[in-house]
């Protein structure tokens, strides 16, 4: 048993590996994208639409939804990066049924890089609505004391964030590989179906929190 797909090299050339970690994003990020194109290749404002375009729409006013009731009045403007954020994570964890494959969710690099994504994402975001120095001054808010700790509350919830995601995604795989080696087979299955709810929950709350720290940054210090 190994604890990462990080472990499985298929290639390496000095420091630069090709491990089973970036097969599978790469293989996601591709599937994703054919799988929008897909879709959205012949949409339709009709009354009968298909039903991809119906689940589509469906997962696009649900994200826009959640993003609007976190205080982001103007979601066109984070839904593409939320969204994408979301799906990504969301069918990363349920292709666990397929057999074989191992969600890259569960490497630490994955989640790490992940977070780093909302690292950088919250800044732009908050400049873009503030301007430099607007954003600069949040982090004097609410007085000049609070700065290096603003700092570091911005470091550790990145952190934070990619190691939740990491722990949760990896724990619920080896105690399933566990099960299935000690017990019969239903338990494993049960498991199963809790780890992709699991999973589920994780790209939620991944992306809520994602939400919740551009909203912070684009308030300004008055918020």
């Amino acid at each position: 048993m190994h604890l990462s797909s990080d472990e499985l090299i298929f290639w390496q050339y000095g420091f630069a590996k090709l491990n089973l970690t970036i097969v599978t994003t790469w293989g996601l990020m591709l599937a994703l994208t054919f799988g929008a194109w897909l879709i959205t290749r012949k949409l339709s404002d009709d009354i009968f639409i298909s039903r991809w375009q119906h689940v589509l729409e469906v997962i696009v006013l649900g994200v826009k939804a959640q993003i609007e009731e976190v205080g982001l009045s103007q979601s066109r403007k984070y839904i593409s990066f939320i969204g994408t954020l979301f799906l990504f994570i969301v069918v990363s964890n349920l292709a666990a049924v397929i057999p074989g494959y191992e969600p890259p969710t569960g490497s630490l690099s994955t989640s790490t890089a992940l977070a780093i994504c909302v690292f950088v994402a919250v800044p732009l975001f908050g400049i873009r609505e503030l301007g430099v120095l607007g954003y600069l001054k949040s982090y004097l808010h609410p007085t000049p004391v609070m700065l290096p700790f603003n700092i570091i509350s911005e470091i550790s919830r990145t952190l934070a964030l990619a190691i939740r995601l990491f722990g949760n995604v990896m724990s619920g795989g080896m105690i399933i590989a566990i099960l299935l080696t000690i017990t019969p087979l239903f338990f494993p299955v049960v498991m199963n179906v809790l780890h992709l709810l699991t999973g589920m929950v994780q790209a939620y709350i991944f992306s809520i929190l994602a939400t919740v720290y551009i909203a912070a940054a684009t308030r300004g210090e008055g918020a």
